[in-house]
């Protein structure tokens, strides 16, 4: 598997926790920035991140910054980014069974640190259930098409 991963300045110190969990378990992943907590615009960083996954260059995408929020909606503009918010690792576990997500947006400031590492191994390690699960995806794809 490789991964997309990008934040802003409030997602940079997860982000660098994140890589290091990444490397500890070999998956490949590229830092799309951001490279500091000096402030920066969430946009700049979340669109060559989700781009990148949509155009298939990685399997999947993680983006961080303050809530989550703004990261989310970025990530969603792009096609084939099924990008999910995901605050609880119930929440993360459920967006990869019934909506297939390949991209993990995260709030820096929704959880503890240790949360988010659940929150992310919980993501990583899920399958797709397929079956009436796909079948609602695919309602939703023919929306952009």
């Amino acid at each position: 598997m490789k991964i997309a991963i990008g934040s802003d300045h409030r997602g940079y110190r997860l982000k660098e926790r994140f890589k290091e969990y990444f490397a500890k378990e070999g998956i490949e992943y590229k830092d799309f920035g951001c490279d500091s907590e000096e402030r920066v615009d969430y946009p700049d960083y979340a669109i060559p991140t989700a781009r990148s996954v949509s155009e298939g260059k990685y399997d999947r995408g993680v983006l961080i910054c303050g809530s989550g929020i703004g990261m989310s909606i970025a990530a969603n503009r792009f096609d084939g980014v099924r990008g999910t918010l995901c605050t609880s690792v119930r929440m993360a576990e459920l967006s990869r069974k019934h909506n297939d997500s390949n991209f993990l947006c995260v709030g820096a400031g929704n959880q503890s640190e240790d949360e988010a590492m659940e929150i992310l191994k919980v993501w990583l390690n899920t399958e797709f259930e397929g079956g009436r699960h796909k079948e609602r995806l695919d309602k939703i794809e023919k929306i952009r098409t």
